[in-house]
């Protein structure tokens, strides 16, 4: 877990960085592009590395549409149980804290001009447009077909994924060892993310709202990761009737977060092969479907709302996605609702397996 104490770091002495920069910010534009291309080159590695895995590759025929099921229904009961978390806190669709009068508040984004422009995507040279629907009287055409559902960052990662996934099935599983593709696409995630991290320091830096934020919500934030949890562990109960898992494999299963190295390995090592199959695809298709529809989530439903989908990686793979998806204060909501979702890992599988 030194990723806990060195991406937080990274974060910070960035934010820091940025914060005499904000009188620059309309020159900074730039940030935005470098930003969307640096996450379409990690999820491409990502889907490399998932490709050329032939543990997961030979297992899709046997465990796949268990762990396919196994994901939609504790997706979709993770953003519901945070739905309400969300109503709870006192937040708005913007992951902002309403006003006691129970408006949002004044400074909570929204542009002078009256324009509803979603979050981050109000920050001048952002590479991707994020405008509410409410925002069409502005003499452009609504958007039609695939992007009337899913806005261009989305499929810009969905292409990134499926053109990863193609070339470490295609090429990297039949040229290289896994080893070496592992240990590669390791190293470039890992650079990747710093990167990233970088760039979601200095927009948080220059934004400047998000102390402010967490200031009005404080430690009810934490209602965030419960509610993610109550609504994966619900899921999980709700698909042990349904598919052939016994009860405790199947709350195993889910409380793995998406952290498939760490949740499958000690399910595997428990001796539950068959449950630590599934559990490794669940949580490897947990990830892929957070980064290609957490933008989806937040446009559609709320800023909030997509960080049910993440779960552990919302601190890291899926963050920069969540900060060029909302704003500062969600995309700092993420990495505690991970973080916090992350620790709980080593404790929650081996407890639901020994009963």
């Amino acid at each position: 877990m030194s990723s806990a104490i060195i991406y937080p770091c990274i974060c910070l002495v960035c934010y820091l960085i940025a914060i005499p920069l904000r009188k620059y910010k309309e020159k900074l534009g730039w940030f935005g592009k470098a930003q969307t291309i640096s996450v379409l080159c990690l999820v491409f590695a990502m889907g490399i590395r998932v490709g050329a895995n032939e543990e997961v590759v030979h297992n899709l025929d046997t465990y796949g549409l268990y762990s396919l099921i196994f994901t939609i229904v504790v997706l979709v009961f993770s953003v519901i149980a945070i739905h309400f978390a969300r109503k709870i806190i006192g937040l708005d669709r913007q992951g902002l804290a309403k006003a006691r009068d129970g408006r949002a508040p004044a400074n909570g984004g929204a542009p002078a001009d009256g324009a509803s422009v979603d979050g981050a995507a109000a920050r001048d040279g952002a590479s991707v447009d994020r405008v509410d629907d409410a925002a069409a009287g502005d003499g452009k055409p609504a958007p039609t077909g695939l992007s009337s559902i899913f806005d261009k960052m989305t499929i810009m990662i969905l292409i990134s994924v499926a053109a990863g996934l193609c070339s470490g099935y295609f090429y990297f599983l039949k040229h290289y060892d896994f080893e070496q593709v592992s240990a590669g696409s390791s190293l470039a995630i890992s650079i990747g993310l710093i990167i990233l991290l970088i760039f979601v320091g200095l927009d948080l830096g220059l934004e400047g709202n998000v102390v402010s934020n967490i200031r009005q919500v404080g430690f009810k934030v934490l209602i965030l990761p419960v509610s993610v949890a109550i609504g994966t562990l619900f899921g999980a109960l709700l698909c042990a009737i349904f598919l052939p898992l016994a009860v405790n494999e199947s709350l195993a299963i889910g409380s793995g977060f998406a952290w498939y190295s760490l949740g499958a390995g000690i399910i595997m090592d428990a001796g539950f092969e068959v449950a630590g199959a599934i559990s490794f695809l669940h949580n490897v298709m947990r990830e892929l479907f957070s980064i290609v529809f957490v933008p989806f989530v937040a446009k559609k439903f709320g800023y909030a709302e997509c960080l049910g989908l993440p779960a552990s990686v919302g601190m890291d793979v899926c963050l920069p996605i969540v900060e060029q998806s909302t704003n500062g204060a969600t995309t700092v909501y993420s990495f505690i609702n991970g973080f916090t979702l992350s620790m709980s890992v080593p404790f929650l599988v081996p407890l639901f397996l020994s009963i």
